[in-house]
């Protein structure tokens, strides 16, 4: 019989019921202090019929910061406040991964402690504006990380992923994606240091690999994922070769047999990729199962099953407005159309208001 996307499938040691997937979705909606809060509860227990559910992008640190709003995964109320998540989606039935994430140069001052600069590879000012409770600011030049720094980022990712365990997650992902910390230093359109982190793809490689042997080591490889995403120009963001780059990425991750590669196959937002990209490339090369995520529908989601370019789908946009988009899907119903003026901060309206079929 032909996979699709109600057939079981095992990511690692994390079993999923279906390979319908709730992609990582920043919502702006924590409470004081990074704490998750009751709607947070509520928004992530409504969608335990995924297969598995990745967390919005969790900060690892105060210094990782880049948004207002953010729930964190580093202090013991933060760690609290998620088990409520963890347990509400394990009462359902369902699979929960924290998102580990560090924004790197997408930040402002005034996000940060004591109004510090953002870190990142490379002294590079993105360009754009910031989004911060003051509404949109210029974003600043960023500081390079000096070499000696490194170590501590690497032992903040652990922290964080001791901290996501601690909190019942069954799994953490990576964030490797979308113009953030560690894809900051991977492309070389933000990375032009000249040490052991810049330069050839092995150096800019080099932290992405560091964090994951780092992670795997106190959570096991079986439940450890990475996001990539080798074309998103989102966040001011461009390299000279992806293709060979990302080749080298996908091939040097089968070190650690991880859980699964989770490729955004594509640029969000609407932007434009100008060379066409081989991802099936990717899912040659890397050895263990593969997400793939953005624009996937019922009809290519089971066709990317079927015939083996995925082993599950994550979907965004549709899991917003549609948190039982599984049974939708099951059944072939309508879907509810997402309200893109309530992606972004607010309370329930847009956020936990989305009818269900059965209402």
């Amino acid at each position: 019989m032909a996979l699709d996307l109600f057939s079981p499938v095992s990511l690692g040691s994390i079993a999923l019921e279906n390979r319908i997937v709730m992609a990582p979705l920043t919502r702006n909606r924590a409470g004081e202090g990074g704490v998750p809060q009751a709607i947070n509860v509520a928004y992530y227990e409504q969608r335990a019929t995924a297969g598995l559910i990745i967390t919005e992008a969790t900060p690892i640190s105060t210094m990782a910061h880049g948004y207002p709003a953010l729930p964190g995964i580093y202090t013991d109320a933060q760690v609290a406040g998620w088990k409520k998540v963890t347990d509400a989606v394990h009462a359902k039935g369902g699979k929960i991964v924290l998102q580990l994430w560090h924004v790197g140069r997408i930040s402002h001052p005034s996000l940060l402690p004591n109004g510090a600069l953002p870190v990142a590879p490379s002294a590079i000012k993105p360009a754009g504006k910031a989004f911060t409770y003051q509404g949109l600011v210029d974003y600043v030049e960023p500081r390079a990380l000096d070499a000696s720094e490194i170590s501590g980022i690497i032992a903040d990712y652990v922290h964080a992923a001791k901290c996501s365990l601690a909190a019942g997650f069954d799994g953490v992902e990576i964030h490797a994606a979308n113009g953030y910390l560690l894809d900051q230093f991977l492309r070389n359109g933000t990375n032009k240091r000249t040490d052991n982190y810049g330069g050839s793809f092995e150096n800019r490689a080099r932290l992405l690999m560091e964090v994951t042997k780092a992670v795997v080591d106190v959570a096991g490889s079986d439940k450890v994922g990475i996001r990539i995403s080798p074309v998103n120009p989102f966040n001011d963001m461009q390299d000279s070769n992806p293709q060979a780059l990302f080749n080298y990425v996908a091939g040097a991750l089968n070190q650690f047999n991880l859980a699964y590669l989770h490729v955004l196959e594509g640029g969000v937002h609407g932007g434009g990729v100008a060379d066409p990209f081989d991802f099936a490339a990717l899912r040659q090369l890397f050895k263990g199962a593969y997400l793939a995520n953005l624009g996937y529908d019922k009809v290519r989601g089971n066709a990317a099953i079927a015939n083996g370019q995925a082993d599950a789908i994550a979907y965004g946009v549709p899991f917003i407005a549609n948190p039982d988009l599984v049974l939708r899907y099951k059944t072939d119903a309508a879907l509810n159309e997402a309200d893109s003026n309530t992606f972004y901060g607010g309370s329930e309206k847009g956020y936990t208001d989305y009818p269900f079929l059965n209402a």
